[in-house]
C-alpha cells in the first residue's frame, strides 16, 4: 500500500510496534524531523488505511481496526513495510497485524467455562500483491517472539479462512476446541492454563438443591443487646390493683386543729411493694373503725347517688317527706 508521505522515513526499522498512544518511533540520526502532530497523524492515516483494506478482504461490514479504537483500546499493532520497492522513494506498507489480551470464557475439552486472559489475534492482513511471499510468517514470527508466546496459547477472534489454513501450515495448528463464542481456540490452548478442579459430590448436590429451590435464603437478622437485670424495673397487675384501690378510698375530712398536711392524704403515692422487694409498708395509715364510720356518714352523698334516690320509690325517709310535702296537684304529675 502506498501514501502521499515518506513511508520509509516514518518507519525506520522493517517492523514497527504501536500501541494506543500512536506516538512515531524515534527518527535515525541525520533526518529531518518535521512537526510530531503531522507524524500522527500521518500514523493515523496508514492504521485507518490498513484497516478498511483488512475490513474488505475479509467481507466484513465495517472496519475493526481504526485509529480512534486503537486509542479506546490497550491493544498493539505491527506494520510491515516494504524498503525495498520504494515507489517514488516513499516506500510502501505491507501488511499489519494486531493482538491485545482479553479476558474470556471458553470450554474446555470437558465442556468446562474457564476464564482465562489470553493474548488474541484481533486483526491480521497482508496486501493481496504480496501474499505466499513469506511476508506474513515473518510478522507472525516476530510477534510471537516479541509477546513470548507460542502459537497454541493464542485465542483468535472470528479468523477467516486463509488464517485457519496459514496456521494449519506453518504451525501445525488442527484441532480446534468447540467454543460458543467468535473465538477460536486450538489443542493444547490449555496446557499452561489453570485447570479448576473438578467439583465434588458435595459441591453437586447443593447446587442441585439450589435449583430444585431457587428460593433465595433471607439474611439473617440482628438482634438488639439484652439489657441488664437490674435495669429492669418490677412492675407487675398486683402493683397496678394496689394503686387503683389506694385511689379508690375515701378522703377522710380534715378536722380542727389537725395539721394542714393531713387534710389531703392522697398529695403522694403509697409505698406498696411486693415480692422481694426491700420495701414494705401499709397501703394508707392506719385509721380507727369508729372515725372511719363517722367519716363516712359525715360525707354528702354523690350528685349520681341522689339522682339514683330520686328515681328510687323506696327512698331515704328524707326524701319521701320532701316529696310528700308537695301539692297533690304536682303529685298527680309524677
Amino acid at each position: 500500500m502506498e501514501f502521499p508521505f515518506d513511508v520509509d522515513a516514518l518507519f525506520p526499522e522493517r517492523i514497527t510496534v504501536l500501541d494506543q498512544h500512536l506516538r512515531p518511533p524515534a527518527r535515525r540520526p541525520g533526518t529531518t524531523t518535521p512537526a510530531r502532530v503531522d507524524l500522527q497523524q500521518q500514523i493515523m492515516t496508514i492504521i485507518d488505511e490498513l484497516g478498511k483494506a483488512s475490513a474488505k478482504a475479509q467481507n466484513l461490514s465495517a472496519p475493526i481496526t481504526s485509529a480512534s479504537r486503537m486509542q479506546s483500546n490497550r491493544h498493539v499493532v505491527y506494520i510491515l513495510k516494504d524498503s525495498s520497492g520504494r515507489p517514488a522513494g516513499k516506500g510502501a506498507i505491507i501488511g499489519f497485524i494486531k493482538v491485545g489480551y482479553k479476558k474470556l470464557f471458553v470450554l474446555d475439552d470437558r465442556e468446562a467455562h474457564n476464564e482465562v486472559e489470553p493474548l488474541c489475534i484481533l486483526d491480521f492482513y497482508i496486501h493481496e500483491s504480496v501474499q505466499r511471499h513469506g511476508h506474513g510468517r515473518e510478522l507472525f514470527q516476530y510477534m510471537l517472539q516479541k509477546e513470548r508466546v507460542e502459537p497454541h496459547q493464542l485465542a483468535i477472534d472470528r479468523p477467516s479462512q486463509k488464517l485457519l489454513k496459514f496456521l494449519n501450515k506453518h504451525y501445525n495448528l488442527e484441532t480446534t476446541v468447540p467454543q460458543v463464542n467468535n473465538f477460536v481456540i486450538f489443542e493444547g490452548f490449555f496446557a499452561h492454563q489453570h485447570r479448576p478442579p473438578a467439583p465434588s459430590l458435595r459441591a453437586t448436590r447443593h447446587s442441585r438443591a439450589a435449583a430444585v429451590d431457587p428460593t433465595p435464603t433471607a439474611p439473617a437478622r440482628k438482634l438488639p443487646p439484652k439489657r441488664a437485670e437490674g435495669d429492669i424495673k418490677p412492675y407487675s397487675s398486683s402493683d397496678r390493683e394496689c394503686k387503683r384501690v389506694w385511689w379508690l378510698m375515701p378522703v377522710i375530712p380534715a378536722k380542727a386543729g389537725r395539721s394542714p398536711e393531713s387534710r389531703s392524704s392522697r398529695t403522694a403515692w403509697p409505698t406498696c411493694s411486693l415480692g422481694n422487694s426491700p420495701e414494705r409498708g401499709p397501703l394508707r395509715p392506719f385509721v380507727p373503725e369508729q372515725e372511719l364510720l363517722r367519716s363516712l356518714r359525715l360525707c354528702p352523698p354523690h350528685p349520681t347517688a341522689r339522682l339514683l334516690l330520686a328515681a328510687d320509690p323506696g327512698g331515704s325517709p328524707a326524701q319521701r317527706r320532701r316529696t310528700s310535702s308537695l301539692p297533690r296537684s304536682e303529685e298527680s304529675r309524677y
